[in-house]
C-alpha cells in the first residue's frame, strides 16, 4: 500500500450514480419540472438502462436537455443562461447556454492555459482578443472566454472595442443605444456596463452608437484613463477589437491592454496576414500571451 508518512491514504467515499441522480431529480423536482414519481421512474428506468438519471429523462422526455444543465448549474453553484429571447444569449454564446457540451471543452482548455500561463502571475490582468482580418472569430472568442472566466468567479468585464463591426450586444441581447463610444465622448457614466445574470458575474459594455471617428477616440488619453479605472474594478477585462490589418484600432487597443490573445482561422486565415499582424504587435510592445486556432 502506498503511503505517506507512515499514514495510509484514505480514498473519500464518491457518491454513488444512483445518489447523484437523486440529487438532480431533487432540484428538477424543487423547479418544478418534474414530481416525485416522475424521479422514481426515471431512476428506475436509469438503472435498467444503465445511463445517468439526465440521460433517462431525456430518453423518457420527462425534460430536455436544457432541464439537466440547469440542474447541473444550481448543484454546482452556476448559472445556465437561456438561449434566445429576452434576456438570453445567441446560440454563439455556447459557454453560457450549454457549458457542458463537448464544444466548450476546447474553451475551457485555453482558459485553462491562460490562467497558468499568464493570470496567475499578470499584475495588470486586462488582454485584446485580435485577429489578422475579419470573419475570424473575435467576437465569439471573446465572449466565450469572457463567460467563462465570470464562471470561476471571476469578476469579469467584456469591453466592445470594435466601433467599426461591433457584435457583443448582439451575442448578449443588451441595448446599444449607449456604450463605450458615448463612455470615451463624456456622454456617459463608467456604470453603463450591463451585468448579464445576477449570478454570473460578467459585464459587458457594448460599443455604443458608431462614431464617425472611433481611431480618434481610442487613441485619446482618456480610453487609458478609463481602462485603468476598469482594471482596478475587476479580476479581469477582456477587449473585443477590430481585426489588425484593416485599421489601427487594434494595435492601440492592444497596446494600452500590454497583452493580447491572437485569432486564426483554420483554412482562411493567409500565413502572411497572421506574420504581419503579429509582428504589428510585438513591435508595439504587446505580449502575445496565446493564439487560437479557431475551427469555429
Amino acid at each position: 500500500m502506498n503511503k505517506v508518512a507512515d499514514r495510509p491514504i484514505m480514498m473519500k467515499r464518491q457518491d454513488a450514480p444512483q445518489d447523484r441522480g437523486r440529487a438532480i431529480g431533487a432540484i428538477l423536482v424543487e423547479q418544478g419540472r418534474l414530481n416525485t414519481q416522475d424521479v422514481d421512474d426515471i431512476q428506475r428506468f436509469a438503472n435498467a438502462h444503465g445511463v445517468r438519471f439526465g440521460e433517462a429523462a431525456v430518453q423518457m422526455k420527462r425534460i430536455t436537455e436544457h432541464d439537466i444543465e440547469s440542474a447541473l448549474a444550481q448543484q454546482y453553484n452556476y448559472p445556465v443562461l437561456a438561449r434566445g429571447g429576452v434576456g438570453g444569449v445567441a446560440d454563439d454564446v455556447i459557454a453560457a447556454h450549454q457549458p457542458q457540451s463537448e464544444a466548450v471543452e476546447p474553451l475551457r482548455a485555453l482558459r485553462s492555459q491562460l490562467i497558468l500561463r499568464w493570470f496567475n502571475s499578470a499584475s495588470r490582468k486586462a488582454f485584446a482578443v485580435t485577429s489578422a482580418e475579419r470573419g475570424e472569430g473575435r467576437s465569439w472568442l471573446a465572449a466565450n472566454l469572457a463567460t467563462m472566466f465570470a464562471q470561476l468567479g471571476e469578476r469579469t468585464l467584456l469591453i466592445d472595442a470594435d466601433m467599426r463591426h461591433p457584435r457583443q450586444h448582439r451575442l448578449f441581447n443588451i441595448d446599444n443605444s449607449v456604450g463605450l463610444s458615448a463612455l470615451l465622448t463624456g456622454r456617459a457614466g463608467r456604470e453603463i456596463a450591463r451585468r448579464i445574470h445576477p449570478q454570473l458575474r460578467l459585464f459587458v459594455l457594448p460599443a455604443g452608437i458608431i462614431p464617425p471617428n472611433p481611431q480618434e477616440l481610442l487613441a485619446r488619453p482618456v480610453f487609458e484613463v478609463i481602462l485603468d479605472h476598469f482594471a482596478a474594478q475587476f479580476s479581469l477585462v477582456i477587449i473585443d477589437t477590430p481585426a489588425v490589418s484593416e485599421t489601427a484600432d487594434a494595435q492601440i487597443l492592444a497596446a494600452n491592454a500590454g497583452n493580447a490573445v491572437m485569432v486564426a482561422r483554420r483554412n482562411q486565415t493567409r500565413q502572411s496576414k497572421l506574420a504581419a499582424a503579429m509582428e504589428i504587435l510585438t513591435d508595439t510592445g504587446v505580449n502575445v500571451i496565446g493564439s487560437v486556432l479557431n475551427e469555429h
